[in-house]
């Protein structure tokens, strides 16, 4: 499994594929999946999803979202600059000097680097702040605008993406690349879902999802519910690790290396308690290696999920990643198993009557 998983996770953060533009990250799960026994479909917003099992018992909702932070070509000055804006969270000190990828309508790839006004031409007081992303732009080489748009055919509106190949660490387990927020949950899904279906002993239908537009407001979460109709949502992400200087590390919820991370509770959701009691106690007797995270901060599709329909409990698993939302993040592999490993254990243990007690209030 490890194998596949280091392959499948390099196809997935090498994917161009920000908000609204999941073209490439939803072929990767269809080619994935399309073999496998069950019905492939998508919802008007580009949510893809695979139902398969039984088509007895409840309906269980494994999603990751498919979208990474990014940017859009905003403008273009008359010396061949790009302006954008940012599409989704990014904080402008890890942005400076970085390479981008334009994405442009006809498919093709252009290189480009962040920039702004060196700090040679700069006054003394100028020198210290963090540049605004107003300031910046990006730099394609090219000289006007005219060869911005004809040469290499880039438009306002143009997706733009990280330019971060996946790369093996010196550190044994240890892999860095853009983008495991959140395709370290698209990979889970995808192996957990190979994996169930090669043994169908699992008592439920399993819906395995990748979701649109995570990162600008949980948009894909809510369409893809109404289209499914999950009884129970196991959320699976990328969180923030917390384990590096500026942290206390006894209050470490987030360390790499120590397991799938198991969230409780965060600004955009409160986790279903009998969910989470059930996730807790199947890591411990499957002898899952896991942390158990409350968060002051952030947000999952689970925000969206648990206020969807008639209101939908939901878990969300994690693999702690250092440096999200930036070019280069870095998680271990080790923590990423045990992630697939949980959630096929989750979903084996989800029959009618357990599922059923997650929601019994009267």
């Amino acid at each position: 499994m490890k194998e596949k998983a280091i392959a499948l996770l390099k196809e997935l953060t090498d994917a161009h594929s920000v908000p609204g533009y999941e073209d490439e990250v939803r072929a990767i799960f269809a080619d994935e999946l399309g073999h496998v026994s069950g019905e492939l479909g998508s919802d008007k917003q580009g949510s893809v999803y695979l139902e398969s099992g039984s088509k007895e018992g409840p309906r269980i909702l494994v999603a990751g979202h498919m979208d990474e932070v990014g940017f859009r070509v905003q403008s273009v000055t008359p010396n061949g600059f790009i302006r954008f804006v940012p599409v989704g969270g990014w904080w402008p000190h890890v942005l400076l000097s970085q390479r981008v990828i334009v994405r442009n309508r006809e498919g093709e790839k252009i290189l480009g680097v962040i920039a702004s006004t060196p700090p040679h031409f700069l006054p003394e007081a100028a020198r210290s702040k963090v540049m605004t992303i107003d300031e910046l732009f990006i730099d394609i080489g090219a000289s006007s605008a005219i060869e911005v748009s004809q040469i290499f055919g880039i438009s306002v509106g143009d997706p733009i993406a990280p330019a971060t190949e996946f790369t093996a660490m010196n550190k044994p387990d240890h892999y860095v690349a853009k983008a495991f927020d959140n395709r370290v949950g698209m990979a889970c899904a995808i192996q957990a879902a190979q994996m169930l279906t090669t043994d169908s002993d699992h008592p439920n239908t399993l819906i395995t999802a990748g979701t649109v537009q995570e990162e600008v407001g949980l948009r894909g979460a809510k369409s893809l519910a109404g289209k499914v109709r999950p009884d129970v949502a196991i959320v699976l992400e990328g969180p923030p690790a917390d384990d590096t200087p500026g942290f206390n590390p006894s209050q470490s919820q987030g360390a790499l290396g120590a397991g799938v991370q198991i969230r409780l509770h965060d600004p955009s959701a409160i986790m279903n308690p009998r969910l989470v009691d059930l996730v807790i106690q199947t890591a411990k007797a499957e002898g899952i290696r896991h942390q158990v995270t409350v968060r002051t901060s952030g947000g999952t599709d689970a925000g969206g999920f648990s206020m969807a329909n008639e209101g939908i409990p939901c878990v969300v698993l994690g693999v702690p990643s250092r440096y999200i939302h930036s070019h280069n993040s870095i998680i271990n592999i080790g923590d990423y198993l045990e992630m697939v490993n949980l959630t096929v254990a989750l979903v084996k243990v989800l029959d009618q009557e357990t599922t059923d007690e997650l929601t019994r209030y009267l």
